[in-house]
């Protein structure tokens, strides 16, 4: 019923993941917007925002989820809060924030500065999945270890950054509206008071 009459095409649907067609800053917006009606008091929603930042920086991809969750409610800070601060790390930002954390955690390790990143698989890796699964985990993570530690590495301290700004820039914002949303629900119980 709700379907489009033509539908898009591969490229077209991967375009509109990376750039939206009603633009990013739509989506930033609500973003926002839905971190600022989040139930919770301001410190509980800034520190889970915070922890979503902070998890966006580290090299686990697709964990960043669960990670800023298990933060937020160790430290008890807001899960739901915490899910929308991971989009800090998106297809626009990763780029730089894995650039920024390689770079910084091969300074700290004492590695030389690389512009570039080379992986190179060996031949047969897929077959020792099967013959040698231990061998095959020493040979994955020989290969993603020059890449994995200098970003682990680096992305904590710029993501303990990242996460201090958006703590102090969201709890701003949610006392604020808060104390918006306050004032307004005491005209409107004044209004009433005086109607009757």
């Amino acid at each position: 019923m709700f379907a489009r009459r033509d539908k898009p095409s591969l490229f077209e649907r991967l375009r509109n993941f990376v750039f939206p067609r009603r633009g990013l800053k739509r989506g930033y917006l609500y973003i926002w917007h839905r971190a600022k009606r989040i139930g919770a008091s301001p410190h509980a929603i800034a520190l889970g925002f915070a922890f979503g930042a902070f998890v966006s920086f580290t090299p686990f991809v697709g964990f960043h989820f669960i990670l800023a969750g298990i933060l937020a409610w160790l430290f008890g800070g807001s899960i739901i809060a915490s899910a929308l601060g991971t989009a800090v790390g998106n297809p626009l930002t990763f780029p730089f924030i894995w650039w920024s954390a390689y770079n910084l955690g091969g300074l700290m390790l004492g590695y030389a500065h690389k512009g570039e990143i080379h992986i190179q698989m060996p031949h047969g890796l897929l077959w020792m999945l099967f013959a040698d699964p231990a061998g095959f985990g020493r040979a994955v993570w020989g290969i993603l270890e020059p890449v994995f530690v200098p970003m682990l590495v680096g992305g904590i301290p710029i993501g303990a950054v990242a996460g201090a700004f958006f703590y102090l820039l969201v709890r701003r914002a949610v006392e604020r509206y808060q104390a918006q949303k306050r004032t307004r629900l005491a005209r409107r119980i004044t209004r009433r008071e005086a109607a009757e």
